[in-house]
């Protein structure tokens, strides 16, 4: 049985404050700005966004050519889908200082967002030229290219992500589903291995786990290893669990148990395209 693979998707939500690093500046910025400007980046990435703009206009205040500051503003007119307000933003603090990598990764964010993805990875390209360990604009630049195909260099991408942001998930669960695309499953199972090690029950590593029983064809195993992320606080996870688990049940035969789990997966995320993949398969076994 050929199992769909489905789709891999990086968290960008959780990449947008990364932006907000810290970076050195031709002068010390007073101690108080940057209280404020990581302030606001915690507002930011809590969603907190009025606070997170009170928080970073008062570090302008400070500091008009404070850099991160303009790229938080940028980020929160982001999130607010003010793009233009954004990118005149993002365009400024680009413009104070071309040798940071957080503006040319938060242009990037902008255009991603906004559905121009060529334009997407030339800037986190871009933030790379300027910084090579910046991990968001890695993790975002080898998202970009294995969502359009390029999957070797995808790969490598993911493979340098583990070596500059180790500490991170997003690289090793990218380079285990770049092995897969690639049709490299033993490669696969090997980083699978030094991801448990270095995560241990992380609910990203679990997935994979199970998708790999799935293409083994150790249909009961995969559902029992999925069954403790379907009570999963984190929506996505629970539904990505249901989905895998309708597509264990197809394995087995079993129709209704398949479609009872694509419902529970819709139920929490009704985009999920291995729910309906499970689905259309299992109305399709019924007939």
């Amino acid at each position: 049985m050929k199992i769909a693979t489905g789709r891999f998707a990086l968290p960008l939500a959780l990449l947008l404050a990364a932006s907000a690093l810290a970076c050195s500046h031709a002068a010390p910025l007073p101690a108080q700005a940057v209280r404020l400007n990581r302030d606001g980046a915690a507002a930011l990435a809590a969603g907190d966004l009025a606070t997170a703009e009170a928080r970073i206009a008062v570090a302008l205040e400070y500091n008009p050519r404070f850099v991160e500051a303009w790229v938080n503003l940028g980020l929160i007119e982001l999130r607010r889908g003010n793009f233009a307000v954004a990118r005149k933003h993002l365009l400024h603090a680009r413009d104070l200082n071309t040798d940071l990598p957080a503006p040319h990764h938060a242009l990037g964010l902008l255009a991603d967002k906004q559905g121009h993805l060529a334009e997407a990875e030339r800037h986190y390209r871009a933030a790379l030229r300027v910084d090579p360990g910046f991990g968001a604009a890695r993790a975002n630049l080898a998202r970009r290219l294995f969502e359009r195909g390029a999957l070797e260099e995808a790969r490598e991408q993911f493979l340098r992500l583990t070596e500059v942001a180790p500490e991170t998930i997003e690289g090793w669960l990218g380079l285990v589903e770049a092995h897969v695309r690639l049709g490299r499953l033993a490669d696969a199972d090997e980083v699978l291995v030094r991801a448990r090690q270095r995560f241990g029950e992380h609910p990203g590593v679990v997935l994979l786990e199970a998708r790999q029983m799935l293409r083994r064809e150790a249909f009961a195993e995969a559902e029992g290893t999925l069954d403790a992320l379907t009570r999963d606080t984190d929506r996505a996870i629970a539904s990505a669990a249901w989905a895998w688990i309708g597509v264990a049940r197809l394995g087995q035969g079993n129709a209704e148990g398949a479609v009872a789990a694509a419902r529970e997966a819709l139920l929490l995320d009704e985009a999920n395209p291995v729910a309906r993949y499970a689905m259309d398969a299992a109305r399709q076994l019924r007939r």
